[in-house]
């Protein structure tokens, strides 16, 4: 369990970063967390992706299929590459759980 210094308030990550209690979670925690990660301010459309991921786990509580993800949201079934570096940084921006490793290794 780690606090990250570079991250104000009282979250508490895991050592690959993901947020230990979801219920933490907030959108300037995600922009906090996109903007030391390089990302810069996150867009409507950015939040928009992690508001339907955050509800998606919250309705099947696992890894949704990430083309559904888009699909939820109006976009191409590839949306998620053009708006994250990684699947797996969107799911750690939206404060969900570490999916574990199998899960991370087609995140």
């Amino acid at each position: 369990m780690n606090t990250s210094p570079t991250m104000p308030g009282p979250a508490i990550f895991d050592p690959d970063g993901f947020l230990l209690d979801p219920a933490m979670w907030s959108e300037s925690l995600a922009d906090r967390i996109a903007r030391n990660d390089g990302l810069g301010e996150l867009s409507e459309l950015q939040i928009g992706l992690l508001l339907t991921l955050r509800r998606e786990y919250a309705k099947h509580d696992s890894v949704t299929a990430l083309s559904h993800v888009c699909h939820l949201i109006g976009q191409s079934a590839d949306c998620m590459q053009h708006l994250f570096p990684s699947p797996r940084e969107a799911w750690r921006i939206a404060g969900l759980p570490n999916p574990g490793e199998e899960a991370k290794s087609y995140m």
